[in-house]
């Protein structure tokens, strides 16, 4: 029996399939793996994950903010936690695009638009999403036999998922994406069936329960955004497009969804605050976004009226109006003393108002109160850097947990604060891994030739630079020899 390839072409799940990325959805990708058509090993998996998620930063604008990244990360934990294979890798990230989608790409990449969160009307909502996503991946939807005429290499498929993604949402910058990365003919079919879509909603409403999020939220937001479409015309939401939901899919999963005894359900904090700071960063009219918590601030249970409080916080900050912000921070501070969003807030405002004096002692006794909180060391750490005290900021930013030691803001930091302490062969290293990690390996190249251009380099830093050239150049060596 032949053994099945890894559909590459499949790895979106939240692909288009609208007359307007007609030309991407053309597109097939090859096979990557042996003639003999052998799986893709689990390390190849992460490796490609991990390129495809270093192009997607290339393309596209992840969320860079630990407050909002360490929320999106804490839920999708959680269900990966109670789905039926807790021991596969995920990763969660947030993309700021107004669109309605979500998509999971090769290696447990789970990516969610800023515009479905805020379309979401309980956290039970999101999770039902993720939890939707998360199926797919643990029920191997990625993978499908496909006819492969040619293979690819790790780098260049990841950066032919990424253009395609982007395909989804603008196609002129998808067509242009993959006209830079492949010069050759290649092939794409998007095929995500039926069966494939019901079973995701199965074993997702199953991982849902077992998290403790209510079953029942998932056919109530696939029904509303089935009633919304009446307002979108042609320009139907992409998660609609690509998850198709008919009144036979949402009396299915509202069937399944009886199944579970009736309770309440509440938001968490960080659901709450993580809209507030999602509403206020994707509303322009600022007059709108006040009126908004506001209009929060009379209703709902104590702690969501803080909440709308921070998010009038949030527009006065943006509004540079730092007294005013400052004034409703130092009250939340002060009347929940065991959230840190609102302390941290309180700090970032003083630094916005060049009041260092003010913001580092904030920001160090909110670090000895949360000393596992990444989002505050990271704003310590710049905190630190714009008043002039590179060394301290280096000893807040090496305790972060080492997953964030791997995101681009970790070395582009670092490369600030070697540039502030006078050694720039370490900042051009730093900053060439900045670049890498977000896709611009062109750019790592040069910084690391910069690097190597510096004298008096010690045999070890030299023997690092000529590792990473290396590694750089080989990347691009593999994608010249697939176009």
């Amino acid at each position: 029996m032949k053994r099945k390839t890894l559909s590459l072409a499949i790895a979106l799940c939240l692909l288009s399939t609208s007359p307007r990325a007609i030309e991407i959805e053309k597109l097939q990708l090859p096979e990557m793996g042996d003639s003999a058509g052998a799986l893709i090993s689990p390390i190849e998996e992460q490796q490609l994950g991990a390129a495809f998620f270093r192009n997607l930063h290339a393309q596209t604008e992840i969320s860079q903010d630990l407050e909002i990244q360490e929320y999106i990360q804490t839920i999708g934990r959680k269900l990966a936690a109670s789905s039926d294979t807790p021991s596969t890798p995920f990763h969660f990230f947030v993309v700021m695009d107004p669109n309605i989608n979500a998509f999971a790409g090769p290696g447990g990449y789970i990516g969610v638009n800023s515009g479905l969160i805020l379309l979401t009307e309980a956290e039970s909502e999101l999770a039902s999403v993720m939890a939707h996503e998360i199926g797919h991946v643990t029920q191997r939807h990625l993978y499908r036999q496909i006819e492969a005429a040619s293979k690819m290499s790790i780098p260049t498929v990841a950066a032919t998922l990424a253009a395609i993604l982007i395909g989804t949402q603008s196609p002129r910058m998808g067509q242009a994406a993959l006209m830079a990365i492949q010069a050759g003919s290649i092939q794409f079919q998007i095929d995500f069936t039926r069966d494939n879509e019901k079973e995701a909603d199965r074993v997702g409403m199953q991982t849902l329960a077992e998290s403790n999020f209510d079953p029942r939220s998932m056919p109530t937001f696939f029904e509303r955004l089935q009633q919304s479409t009446r307002y979108y015309g042609r320009g139907v939401p992409e998660f609609l497009r690509t998850h198709p939901v008919s009144e036979n899919r949402i009396a299915d999963t509202r069937g399944r969804a009886e199944t579970y005894p009736y309770r309440q359900y509440p938001d968490s904090m960080g659901y709450l605050l993580t809209k507030a700071k999602l509403y206020v960063v994707s509303t322009p009219d600022k007059n709108t976004a006040l009126k908004h918590f506001s209009t929060l601030e009379q209703q709902g249970t104590a702690e969501q009226r803080a909440v709308a409080r921070y998010g009038t916080g949030l527009v006065h900050l943006q509004n540079l109006q730092y007294p005013e912000a400052s004034r409703i921070f130092a009250t939340l501070a002060e009347e929940y003393p065991e959230q840190p969003h609102y302390i941290s807030a309180l700090a970032r405002t003083a630094v916005e108002s060049h009041d260092y004096a003010k913001a580092n002692p904030l920001f160090d006794k909110a670090m000895q109160r949360f000393p596992s909180n990444d989002a505050i060391k990271i704003e310590y750490t710049r905190s630190l850097l714009k008043s002039g005290q590179p060394e301290q900021a280096k000893q807040v930013l090496l305790t972060l947990s080492d997953s964030q030691k791997q995101e681009p803001f970790y070395f582009e930091l670092m490369a600030q604060i070697y540039a502030e302490m006078k050694q720039p062969a370490e900042s051009h290293r730093y900053m060439a891994e900045h670049y890498y990690a977000s896709g611009q390996n062109m750019d790592a190249i040069m910084q690391i030739r910069l690097a190597k251009k510096e004298p008096n380099l010690n045999y070890q830093l030299q023997a690092i630079l000529d590792e990473r050239l290396n590694f750089y150049l080989s990347e691009e060596e593999e994608r010249k020899k697939d176009k």
